[in-house]
Order: structure tokens, then C-alpha cells, then sequence
């Protein structure tokens, strides 16, 4: 989302980045992985994720990913180099839900949902180019 920002607002639009965390876990999160030209509101309770339909993984299948990823290619599958990054992963992991997952919805002027891709994994996401097709029409 950072690479294509600039593109992505050209548009008119607003990227709002909304995450199930407090604002204090993301203000450590801006500072290990930041800055980002966008804001991030926390969703602590995941009212917001709830309300708009997302669901968390089962714990059982996110271990498994995670498993297959470090059997094919070592802990850089979820563990940055970054010490930084590592230790705020890896508080993320005992006490952030990393289970919910996530997803993209696109709002016109008037609030009205235009388009929405609720992930159902952490690979599943809307790619950028189809975003961008979207909001360009």
C-alpha cells in the first residue's frame, strides 16, 4: 500500500488503514515498520471487523501455514531480521488476536460500500491491481 499511495490517492480516494489493535501496540508498530502516509485506527474490541463480516482463521489452520512456511523457507517466513520488527512480532503473537483476518472495502463519497474483499487467509488479500482498476473506473 505504501508503493502505490501516491497512485491510489491521485484518484480521490483516502486509504484508511483500520487494524484490530490498540493505539498504543500501534504506535510501537508504526515506529518498527513506519512511517506510513496513511493513518491506522485501532479496532481493540474488533467491533468494526465483526460488524463488516470478518471472521478469525482457526488457530489450527494458521499453525499449519505457519509450519508449511518454516519448513520451506526458515523462520523468515513470518520473523523479520529486524530486531526491532522480530521483538514486536513476536509480542504481537502472545498478545495481539493474529488469528482475525483482514480485508479491503472501497466506500463512494456518500459511504456507500462499492466494492469489498473480506480475506480468508493471511495470503488472500486484494492485490493492489485489481484496487486500482476499481478506482480508476
Amino acid at each position: 500500500m505504501r508503493k502505490h499511495y501516491s497512485e491510489m490517492t491521485k484518484t480521490g480516494y483516502q486509504l484508511i488503514v483500520v487494524a484490530p489493535a490498540s493505539g498504543d501496540f500501534l504506535k510501537q508498530f508504526d515506529q518498527a515498520f513506519g512511517p506510513f502516509p496513511y493513518p491506522i485506527y485501532g479496532d481493540p474490541t474488533k467491533y468494526l471487523y465483526r460488524k463488516m463480516g470478518h471472521q478469525s482463521m482457526p488457530k489450527w489452520k494458521l499453525l499449519m501455514q505457519a509450519g508449511i512456511g518454516f519448513i520451506k523457507n526458515g523462520k523468515k517466513a513470518f520473523m523479520p531480521d529486524n530486531t526491532r520488527q522480530r521483538e514486536l512480532v513476536k509480542t504481537a503473537m502472545k498478545s495481539q488476536d493474529i488469528y482475525i483476518q483482514g480485508g479491503t472495502w472501497i466506500f463512494n463519497e456518500n459511504g456507500k460500500v462499492v466494492w469489498s474483499h473480506i480475506d480468508t487467509e493471511p495470503e488472500n488479500h486484494a492485490s493492489i491491481h485489481d484496487l486500482l482498476t476499481i478506482i480508476k473506473k
